[in-house]
């Protein structure tokens, strides 16, 4: 049974590298049909914070990575909080003790032997990988403080847990010949490695906690993005499905995965790339479900929606005009307010030809005349309302829709007054013509 782990530390949110991390890690169990483990490494009392551990929970259960054992799910090989497992630790300690492969520092430190062998690790990504550590020195295990360093917890836990593959990010590579060499010493078989590409920022830095577009919750949880977008973006950070196109869905990603086809070289973090398939992800949805994605982003901007048919309808209706789902409150929420603001140019263009009220009052009137209300009704309407007042109808449209949003930009004049139901369609042009 392949059994994978994301074993982050928490000292801030889930960021963008610990996802991708996540995402390989639980590709290839679900692929396989094995295990994907989630273990807490938060023996840094000094840095690690409850808020931060359930900040990472948080960002896995929004990406949609569910873990079949650790922190909620429990499991045979808990506790999956390192900082419960000291007891574990020691006993193991002891065990390098009696064989002889450990030695106290004068301050208290505990060092691991070296076996001073040369080691080859070998990568599903990297390759054969071959360490002769000569001159290291030897690992702290335990510090003066009676605390364990992240090396021998980490091997203990994946041996205790008993992983058989390990994803994870490239910058650990050079440390792995001590995690085998550890392996070695206990007589356990270590996990296969895959050492996956990093995540750089578009100057060729390596991305950080600290960057911005790294935060998984500030990012993108709030900033408008789809789980399932995200999700799909950093499958490809570092990985090339052989299939055609990049849109792929979960259950596409999942049964292409394949470890050996990541990439060796590092990965390149584009947001307009991320944006771009969040904007293609948001118009593929129904309206429906991309008025439920959007509603929470509706809510904070005050909102009040009353009739949310319309609203879903409002929404689809500018799917193609917007990549995020925080943009989408500024493009429909005249909808929604019968106190909407006039863009200052809006004003002014209406303002500039007498003739532009008479404009709007013929087509008031041929409104008031039609009396089915359905959006083809509505264009026949405007169609004989320009005839009527001696203008091509292109002169006319602008001119409802400032009428009746306030806005030069949105969805076809013929789909807002539609949705907005034709009393308050008459009701917004006596507005806009008594200003």
């Amino acid at each position: 049974m392949i059994r994978v782990r994301f074993a982050p530390s928490p000292t801030g949110d889930l960021h963008v590298g610990g996802a991708r991390t996540a995402l390989f890690n639980w590709l290839f169990a679900r692929k396989n049909g094995g295990t994907f483990i989630l273990r807490i490494e938060d023996t840094d009392g000094a840095r690690n914070t409850e808020e931060a551990s359930a900040g990472i929970l948080k960002g896995l259960k929004w990406l949609g990575l569910d873990w079949d054992e650790g922190p909620e799910k429990g499991g045979d090989y808990g506790p999956y909080y390192q900082s419960q497992r000291k007891d574990i630790y020691d006993a193991y300690l002891a065990k390098l003790e009696a064989m002889g492969r450990t030695y106290v520092e004068e301050n208290g430190a505990v060092r691991f032997k070296f076996s001073r062998t040369s080691i080859t690790v070998h990568d599903m990504v990297c390759g054969d990988v071959t360490f002769a550590p000569t001159e290291e020195p030897d690992m702290t295990l335990r510090r003066p403080d009676g605390s364990y360093i992240f090396h021998f917890v980490n091997v203990v836990d994946d041996i205790e847990m008993k992983m058989t593959h390990v994803f994870r990010g490239e910058d650990h590579l050079s440390n792995t010949w001590k995690h085998i060499d550890l392996f070695n010493a206990f007589g356990a078989t270590p996990p296969t490695y895959a050492h996956i590409p990093l995540i750089l920022n578009s100057d060729s830095s390596k991305m950080s906690k600290r960057d911005a577009g790294s935060a998984i919750e500030k990012s993108y949880m709030n900033g408008g993005f789809l789980p399932d977008a995200v999700f799909n973006y950093l499958c490809l950070l570092g990985w090339t499905p052989r299939t055609e196109g990049e849109v792929l869905d979960r259950a596409t990603l999942t049964s292409l995965f394949e470890p050996g086809e990541i990439h060796s070289s590092n990965a390149r973090f584009d947001m307009q790339k991320c944006s771009w398939f969040n904007a293609q992800y948001l118009r593929a949805m129904s309206p429906v479900d991309l008025f439920a994605a959007s509603r929470p982003f509706l809510d904070q901007a005050g909102l009040v929606i009353l009739d949310e048919p319309t609203a879903a309808a409002a929404i689809h209706s500018i799917r193609e005009k917007v990549s995020l789902l925080t943009e989408i409150p500024d493009w429909i929420h005249y909808f929604f307010r019968e106190d909407y603001p006039y863009e200052d140019d809006v004003l002014t263009k209406l303002k500039a030809k007498p003739e532009n009220p008479a404009l709007l009052q013929a087509a008031m009137a041929a409104f008031a005349a039609f009396p089915d209300w359905t959006e083809a009704a509505v264009h026949t309407a405007i169609e004989e309302a320009a005839k009527s007042a001696g203008v091509k109808t292109g002169a006319l449209m602008p001119l409802l829709r400032f009428a009746l949003s306030g806005q030069s930009r949105g969805p076809g004049v013929s789909t807002i007054a539609f949705l907005l139901g034709k009393e308050t369609t008459i009701a917004r042009i006596q507005r806009t013509l008594a200003l």
